[in-house]
């Protein structure tokens, strides 16, 4: 993840390779230089109870790779075959980009910028949700 710039708000909480890191009382912003840092936001966690969707079960699958719960190698394949799943039903434009960045970065073993894709599509699937049961 080199490059990799997190800005912090007061006490928020994120996971670093394993470690929880709590920030002060202040904002603040963290430079993440070491390659394939496993990074996660504890405030955009997903617990399990809310896996509830297909894209959110994508997304809490890749998030176990960077809480350290789930194996990269192991994962990968899965991930992939379940990102093709979505591809066959948001087939938009706007979603196939999102989709196709998280396969490369997946591909990369870049499983925080995976997440940061995939996550761009819960809005769009809570509509089409919505929308599906009204």
């Amino acid at each position: 993840m080199s490059g990799l710039v997190l800005k912090l708000a007061p006490k928020e909480r994120v996971l670093i390779n394993g470690a929880v890191i709590e920030n002060g009382d202040k904002r603040s912003r963290l430079s993440v230089v070491t390659p394939q840092a496993n990074i996660l936001r504890l405030r955009d966690a997903i617990h399990p109870e809310e896996a509830t969707t297909p894209v959110r079960r994508v997304c809490y699958a890749t998030q176990l790779i960077l809480s350290g719960d789930a194996a990269p190698e192991e994962a990968k394949l899965p991930l992939l075959r379940h990102i093709e799943e979505l591809s066959q039903i948001l087939r938009d434009p706007d979603s196939r980009a999102h989709l196709s960045l998280a396969t490369q970065s997946l591909l990369d073993g870049q499983f925080y910028q995976c997440l940061k894709a995939l996550r761009n599509l819960l809005p769009r699937e809570e509509r089409l949700l919505a929308r599906n049961s009204g």
